[in-house]
């Protein structure tokens, strides 16, 4: 009992510093962020703090790592159903997840500037459409795929940008069906 009390109370130490760290960066730039101003937002002891994180890039990349892989365990839970086409039902838990994350997903796509975020949801969105692409499309050139891809993911990044830019002004479900129209109807045009 004692051991899962342990991880209950370290589960909320880094969800808290984690949730400190995006709330800070939505105010001001990372690099002027400090260990001091994360745990006296959250009113968390600094000990703490280094218990689990060497530095603040230390925590940002932790972020962006739990952040990437919660993302890609959706695509692979409804991995079949893209194959198959149904694309919104990818997208859908994706903006579900950026929408009860808004803080930390706001500030990893705005506050982009130290880490790279977003190359590497392009990475994210490069490796799992090439799997898709190819069974969907098996004759298409290799080139072809590689720049629809590229065309792909900074769409689906600028829609999730702009999405963030209107406060969610527009209702999920159309920007799930926008991001499949858009999706479906490029590689329609290409490959048509």
């Amino acid at each position: 009992m004692a051991e899962r009390t342990e991880d209950r109370r370290t589960r909320r130490s880094k969800r808290l510093l984690k949730q400190g760290l995006a709330e800070l960066m939505q105010e001001k730039d990372f690099k002027s962020i400090t260990v001091r101003d994360i745990t006296d937002r959250m009113d968390l002891n600094r000990g703490t703090f280094y218990l689990h994180y060497a530095d603040t890039y230390d925590l940002l990349q932790k972020l962006e790592t739990d952040s990437l892989a919660d993302v890609q365990s959706m695509i692979d839970e409804h991995r079949e159903e893209a194959d198959a086409g149904m694309l919104q039902s990818v997208f859908e838990p994706i903006l579900t997840y950026i929408a009860d994350n808004r803080e930390i997903c706001r500030s990893l796509f705005v506050n982009n500037s130290t880490s790279n975020f977003i190359n590497k949801v392009h990475v994210l969105i490069y490796d799992n459409g090439m799997t898709l692409l190819h069974k969907r499309y098996p004759s298409a050139r290799n080139d072809k795929l590689e720049y629809l891809l590229s065309f792909l993911a900074y769409g689906l990044i600028g829609l999730i940008k702009q999405w963030f830019d209107t406060n969610m002004a527009i209702a999920k479900g159309d920007v799930v069906g926008m991001a499949n129209q858009l999706v479906v109807a490029s590689a329609s045009c290409l490959f048509a």
